[in-house]
């Protein structure tokens, strides 16, 4: 039955109340994970294969799974809704949504306004019992330190690239020789900016200040239904985290760039939800070029052993090889861009 366990998938469907199962078809697009539509007797519902890796760690079922049932609890309406879960063997059931990926694309003015009125909506519920219940978020910062050392792991964790081959030659040249000074810069000037914007390197965000996040949150994880309407998808690190490092992710992520003129409109109306949103704003543009440079070591995942394992379960051994090289030439674009493009200093008023 499409390479997952027959039974778990009639149990699994039994479970949700859609019906016997009648086809196990896999869709393409699912870059860590394998995804199915499953046909059932009352119409198709999306089948989730979760990877699992004992170097990697995190419950991307259990943090996809916790995410979505508190944005149904909500009443969130822009994401599907969660249907039945079966966490021994890794696979959950979820609303079918039909519609098209946005890759390719180029978002609009008006998605922004839609990704903003998504975030509003988590955040306006961000104190019923559910969303205690959240776990935080991969990757959670509630410090600039956090922010730092978050990147400063990844860039370490690129300078051990195993050697199999020209492309692989090639990305440890190009992270020892390029990678590596352009985030020294990055943060050095980062932390000039901290100071004088009066802004503490070591102080933790207050529980008030912190949001519940998709994570991974821009239009690389949106479906566009037929009507036009925007679907978000992909929760696996969602959690609590600090809003700053939403709003910098939704601008930095690659595959469906959201317009940068938006950028100060959308980090102004995220931080208007909270108690200094002058400090906010100022955060936020401090940390945008840190997750520039976090984006560029995401580029390059594919080179690193769990980042290949990951797309080697999702796809096969020949695309992996082709997504190195994409990625690569990727990753030094983006890089030249974080160069090419500092950010000016906002001082807090």
């Amino acid at each position: 039955m499409g390479g997952v366990d027959r039974q778990a998938v009639i149990a699994l469907a039994d479970a949700a109340g859609v019906g016997p199962a009648t086809a196990v078809l896999p869709l393409a697009g699912g870059a860590n994970n394998r995804v199915y539509r499953l046909d059932t007797a009352t119409g198709p519902v999306l089948l989730k294969s979760y990877f699992r890796h004992p170097a990697d760690p995190r419950d991307r079922l259990g943090a996809e799974w916790a995410f979505l049932r508190f944005a149904a609890a909500a009443d969130v309406r822009w994401v599907p809704q969660p249907l039945a879960v079966d966490p021994p063997n890794g696979l959950a059931l979820y609303e079918y949504v039909p519609g098209e990926g946005m890759h390719g694309t180029t978002a609009a003015e008006r998605d922004v306004d839609v990704a903003l009125a998504f975030y509003r909506a988590l955040h306006a519920a961000r104190n019923r019992v559910e969303a205690g219940n959240l776990p935080r978020a991969s990757e959670s910062c509630f410090s600039l330190d956090d922010h730092f050392a978050t990147v400063a792991r990844r860039v370490e964790r690129l300078r051990s690239i195993p050697i199999n081959g020209d492309t692989d030659t090639s990305a440890a040249a190009f992270v020892n020789t390029e990678l590596v000074p352009a985030w020294r810069s990055v943060h050095t000037s980062a932390r000039a900016q901290a100071a004088a914007s009066g802004l503490y390197l070591d102080r933790p965000l207050d529980p008030a200040d912190r949001c519940v996040s998709p994570s991974d949150f821009g239009f690389h994880n949106c479906l566009r239904e037929p009507s036009g309407r925007l679907r978000f998808i992909d929760f696996e690190y969602a959690g609590w985290d600090d809003p700053a490092k939403l709003v910098c992710d939704f601008f930095c992520q690659p595959a469906v760039p959201a317009p940068t003129a938006a950028f100060d409109r959308f980090s102004s109306a995220v931080g208007a939800g909270f108690a200094e949103p002058l400090a906010f704003q100022a955060r936020a543009a401090l940390l945008l070029p840190v997750y520039r440079v976090k984006w560029v070591c995401i580029m390059l995942n594919e080179f690193l052993p769990v980042g290949g394992s990951r797309r080697a379960f999702a796809g096969s051994a020949a695309e992996h090889d082709a997504r190195k090289a994409a990625q690569l030439g990727k990753a030094r674009a983006a890089l030249a861009a974080v160069v090419s493009s500092p950010v000016p200093l906002r001082k807090v008023a």
